[in-house]
């Protein structure tokens, strides 16, 4: 599962290593362990398949199985987050907005994060195979695979990463689909496409906005290569476009109705708008705007999404 790669800020310096912090300072071993799996990042991940889950059973989804597909996700998703800090933990070293992470900064080895990834990642998978069905569990492995072996060393490559990470990155509205019906099907795909051109703009927007961080760890993204920054702009605008209409498709497969496709189109006309300001300024504000606007946009999408189908499963109406 793929995370996104905005990170909260520190509550110390970053310009103080951890060693010369004092021993009262430091995290916990057990604080650093947490920190691998990204819990807050992860949130998304989980409400994702679980607004899967309930679409593809609007009737109710049964406890147990519930339980199984929120633990397994959430067992890949951290497994994911820690293998990946292990692998990138030289390029974090490098960034200040990563450097005071446990593996960088020393506090966790390297084998550390590699083993407790692999302990998530095999008890997630295993729970989703056993406690949902085994499709779910090739989603999940699917998701873990394309984000670690072709997301994580292409980053170093080429800027096409960000847009191959979107792949891993939509997975979970998949597996939430998969581990409600053991099937997938024309509705778990547009939700898939939603959550794929969704990331664009977001991640385009935070990539300008920690564009010196990546140039000082070498990793070519988008506003690194080209610091002008128009063609940053561009590609935020044309994914932001495409995700309006992309956006209705829940409604043509029957998930959603007009109360639905009323609310997204006046979300994505937002987004439209906020990333047409941020390709003509380019300025910190308009891409932070672009930012904050695009983590209410999915949350509150799926709300309604949700809302609109449990109410028309209900009453038997249509939308």
């Amino acid at each position: 599962m793929k995370p996104t790669h905005a990170n909260a800020a520190s509550p110390l310096p970053l310009d103080v290593p951890a060693t010369e912090l004092g021993a009262h300072a430091r995290p916990s071993r057990p604080s650093d362990f947490l920190t691998l799996v990204k819990p807050r990042l992860n949130l998304l991940v989980l409400l994702t398949m679980l607004v899967g889950m309930i679409l593809a059973s609007p009737e109710g989804v049964a406890l147990p199985l519930l339980a199984h597909a929120l633990l397994g996700t959430a067992f890949v998703a951290g497994g994911a987050s820690a293998l990946n800090q292990a692998w990138e933990s030289d390029t974090d070293s490098l960034m200040h907005r990563t450097r005071m992470r446990p593996l960088p900064d020393g506090r966790l080895r390297p084998v550390e994060g590699i083993a407790f990834g692999l302990a998530l990642s095999t008890l997630g998978l295993a729970e989703l195979a056993f406690g949902a069905n085994l499709l779910s569990a090739s989603v999940a492995m699917l998701t873990l695979a394309s984000y670690l072996l072709v997301y994580t060393p292409l980053k170093r490559r080429t800027w096409l990463s960000t847009l191959v990470g979107a792949f891993p990155g939509a997975l979970p509205a998949v597996l939430g689909w998969t581990a409600a019906t053991g099937s997938i099907g024309l509705e778990a795909l547009a939700l898939f496409t939603v959550v794929f051109l969704w990331q664009m703009p977001h991640f385009l927007a935070i990539a300008w906005l920690h564009r010196e961080d990546y140039a000082r760890a070498g990793l070519p993204l988008l506003p690194v290569i080209e610091p002008d920054g128009r063609t940053t702009g561009r590609q935020a605008v044309l994914f932001a476009i495409v995700l309006v209409p992309a956006s209705l498709t829940p409604v043509l497969t029957g998930l959603g109705g007009l109360p639905y496709a009323a609310v997204a189109v006046v979300l994505g006309s937002v987004l439209v708008w906020l990333s047409t300001s941020f390709a003509r300024d380019l300025s910190t504000i308009s891409a932070r705007r672009l930012f904050l606007a695009s983590i209410v946009y999915l949350p509150v999408l799926w709300v309604v999404l949700v809302a609109n189908r449990i109410w028309s499963v209900s009453t038997g109406s249509v939308g």
